[in-house]
């Protein structure tokens, strides 16, 4: 965009504006890229604002921006291309954030958009620990709640990416495509492998001047003190970004302030949605929800736990002089030490604990069970690769994970317990509940996982008094949240205080501990075990129901509808849709997840085998699942709350039918609504004028009253007593012998009789005596069941 270099910038933001709503998105891009090439800082100072909020919308979510969120690929792949690369780490975006960052520009970032924790903190005067916010905040004059944060470039642009992901989940998306591959999700996975590599160090910035870098923003001066949660506060007021002393930056700090911003803007903006203490006073899961991640927040959550644990893994071996380890060691290395128990592990873990917690019990849950999976095996992140080897066994998890196993203990343990609470009020029939124990026992039956988890346990079981020097010992929370390069507490070499350390810091010292190799969580596994039982039973019940429903559907079928047909009966679950493939992968994710559950807990073969003998004994003689427990009334069935307890899990259930006149259902869609009105009147004047007729006839008791019986009453009736809970005097009430001509409605039937009279025509057989030989067929097969089965009984006036 030729625009000349003597225009104001209120004008060339006025002209960008108006390129936005009139030219198209390839052109506007590149007309930006021009803009940002050619205009001074000072210039560009003015647009900054504007085009971050063009880019990822604004706070409120009025304005969407670009909408990278539903920005995909496939759907769009030239737009996809361009915004990829205007906002790539090297792109036109960033050169412009570079350019305006080595001027010190300073830019307002609303405090009431920050995470609930933060924005309670800063309005209380009290300074959140995380090093972000240090030196930053702006209150108002007045002494309103209207406070600010003043951000440098950088730091405003990774602000505003990273909260986009919150401001705007109310916007359009398109649900039949993964979050995965969208442009917000590529520029995570992107942003994650420049600031944060695994080989090599951060490339630099480019610089706009000839002699110079980029400075990064002073530290924060050690003169100046702050308050902390769970400390006691000092007023802020003293503390203006504007009074703030100035501090020479550290050299040190120079390779690596972005990356750690971007990591620290990452977790505050995706994490840090739950304080510590808000989670400690809210463990009852009925305490009103504050804030409800999505499944695409969980993916975009679980992508830079996978990234932290390759780029911590991809530290060098530590030398063993530990003087020769001090010189030579470089920030960013240092960094990678640090990067999970300093700035993840609390704040994840407080989350996971939320979504274990407050999650739908639906499938969607599978997003959260898989971060946790991630986070839990970080060997499946190492640079080390497995053999190759003809049989694939399970590899198993060296010793050199149990410092992380013990330093993470209640992501193992306590998650897992939370977990298996979910599993036991899940529908284990259905195939995504089936798979997601599956998957949560085939991860912690690893080889040698189960032994370093107990042998954490054991450490943090551990007497103190039993150690003298350790008994005068304070647990105390670290500082997560200061520059890495900030004093570090020194290094605690002893194993069992470690693991106390931890769980007393994110449970707090008055906690109660579950063991989980201990008697109450083994009888959560026997149950589960149980009910992996129960559900492989009702999945076997529900393949054989469907197998014989296919079987009996016979020729005959097509000139009468089956009692199932039209009584509107439902008899299954989810499966019946997703078909007998899925039944059979329940099964097997079922049996495979039990027999993970023995090798963890080292159940007893004998004890399992006793519980499978009694869920077998569950079934009735007919083979048939038992109603759910209840007990008989005036009113009819009562449910009793182990009969409520076998409904929710899918164990047991009634037969859901129609319980009133067939002839008087809603019409289907396989039928002609003018036919069945009319064919319901003819039936209903049949019926009125030879009633008397047709009840004489059905009270015979010869060979004719059964063939009457059979045509003018519905024998499945008088079966359906106890399958449903419906009351007495509906299901005793006596029904008249009656005809129903509905059938002759259904465009099926329809469709058979052209077809008869069609194929009679190749035979030179006319319609009238086409109709004389079908009813001739029809009255020759009810005479022949009528006579040989005894199925149905005289009817019961």
């Amino acid at each position: 965009m030729a625009v000349p270099h003597l225009q104001q910038p209120s004008f060339l933001l006025a002209s960008l504006k108006a390129d936005c709503m009139n030219k198209p998105f390839a052109q506007r891009c590149h007309d930006l890229e021009i803009v940002i090439e050619d205009f001074p800082a000072k210039e560009l100072h003015a647009i900054f604002p504007w085009l971050v909020e063009n880019i990822f919308g604004s706070l409120d979510g009025i304005i969407i921006g670009w909408n990278l969120r539903c920005l995909h690929g496939r759907a769009n792949p030239t737009e996809y291309a361009i915004a990829l690369d205007f906002l790539d780490p090297s792109g036109p975006m960033m050169k412009l954030v570079y350019k305006l960052q080595a001027e010190e520009y300073r830019y307002e970032f609303p405090v009431s958009y920050l995470p609930g924790p933060v924005k309670a903190s800063m309005q209380e005067r009290v300074l959140p620990e995380c090093s972000l916010y240090h030196n930053k905040v702006q209150f108002p004059p007045s002494g309103g709640l209207g406070s600010n944060l003043a951000l440098n470039p950088f730091e405003y642009y990774m602000f505003y990416f990273a909260i986009s992901l919150i401001t705007q989940r109310n916007s359009p998306i398109t649900h039949h495509v993964s979050p995965s591959n969208s442009a917000y999700f590529s520029l995570v996975d992107t942003y994650l492998k420049w600031f944060l590599p695994t080989e090599g160090s951060v490339l630099p910035p480019p610089s706009s001047n000839p002699g110079g870098g980029i400075p990064s923003p002073a530290p924060r001066s050690p003169a100046v003190p702050f308050t902390s949660y769970g400390i006691h506060h000092t007023s802020l007021l003293k503390r203006h970004i504007a009074h703030q002393p100035s501090v020479n930056a550290d050299p040190a700090s120079q390779e690596i302030w972005r990356s750690e911003t971007v990591l620290k803007v990452f977790v505050e903006m995706w994490l840090h949605h739950y304080s510590l203490e808000m989670y400690q006073k809210m463990q009852s899961p009925h305490v009103k929800e504050l804030f409800k991640p999505t499944e695409e927040h969980v993916l975009v959550i679980r992508l830079l736990v996978k990234h932290l644990h390759a780029f911590a893994n991809s530290l060098k071996p530590e030398p063993l002089s530990p003087s020769a380890h001090s010189h030579t060691a470089s920030p960013l290395e240092e960094f990678k030490r640090v990067v999970i128990p300093r700035f993840v592990q609390q704040k994840l873990y407080i989350f996971l604990q939320h979504c274990f917690g407050h999650w739908p019990l639906d499938a969607s849950f599978r997003a959260v069970l898989e971060m946790w999976l991630s986070y839990v095996q970080p060997w499946r992140y190492a640079p080390e690769k497995p053999l190759q080897n003809a049989e694939p066994q399970p590899r198993s998890v060296s010793e050199k994970w149990a410092p992380f196993i013990r330093e993470n203990l209640l992501m193992y343990t306590k998650l897992f317990v939370g977990f298996l609470n979910r599993a036991l009020r899940t529908d284990l029939v259905s195939a995504k509940n089936a798979l997601m124990v599956f998957r949560v026992a085939k991860v912690f039956a690893q080889p040698n996982l189960a032994e370093m988890i107990q042998k954490g346990e054991q450490l943090f079981l551990e007497p103190e008094l039993v150690i003298p020097h350790r008994q005068h010992r304070i647990f105390m929370t670290p500082t997560l949240g200061g520059s890495f390069l900030s004093s570090w507490p020194p290094t605690i070499t002893d194993a069992s205080f470690k693991v106390k350390s931890h769980v007393y810091c994110l449970e707090g010292q008055d906690s109660q501990y579950k063991q989980m190799f201990g008697p109450e969580v083994r009888n959560l596994v026997l149950r589960l075990a149980q009910l992996i039982g129960q559900a492989q039973q009702t999945a076997k019940s529900i393949s054989d129901h469907s197998a014989e429903t296919m079987a009996s559907q016979s020729f005959l079928s097509w000139f009468r509808f089956s009692p199932s047909d039209m009584n509107g009966s439902y008899t299954g679950n989810d499966l019946d849709e997703i078909g007998q493939d899925s039944i059979k992968k329940t099964d097997e994710y079922l049996e495979k997840a039990q027999e993970y559950l023995c090798q963890i807990f080292r159940l007893n073969e004998a004890q399992l085998t006793q519980m499978m003998m009694n869920c077998g004994a569950a079934q009735d003689e007919n083979g048939k699942k038992q109603l759910p427990d209840c007990i008989e009334s005036e009113d009819g069935l009562i449910l009793t709350p182990l009969g409520r307890y076998q409904i929710i899990n899918g164990l047991r259930r009634f037969e859901i039918e129609y319980q009133g006149d067939t002839d008087l259902q809603p019409i289907r869609s396989y039928e002609n609504a003018t036919l069945v009105r009319l064919l319901f009147q003819l039936s209903s004047i049949i019926n009125q004028r030879f009633a008397d007729q047709m009840e004489i006839l059905c009270s015979r008791e010869d060979f004719i009253g059964r063939l009457c019986r059979y045509h003018l009453t519905n024998p499945f009736l008088a079966e359906k007593g106890r399958h449903s809970p419906a009351l007495k005097q509906r299901s005793g009430r006596s029904r008249r012998p009656r005809i129903s001509l509905r059938f002759l409605a259904s465009y099926r039937t329809l469709l058979s009789l052209f077809m008869i009279y069609f194929i009679a025509s190749w035979f030179c057989i006319g319609p009238l005596a086409c109709t004389f030989i079908i009813l001739l067929g029809y009255l020759l097969c009810a005479i022949v069941i009528t006579f040989f089965t005894e199925r149905w009984k005289p009817h019961q006036h």
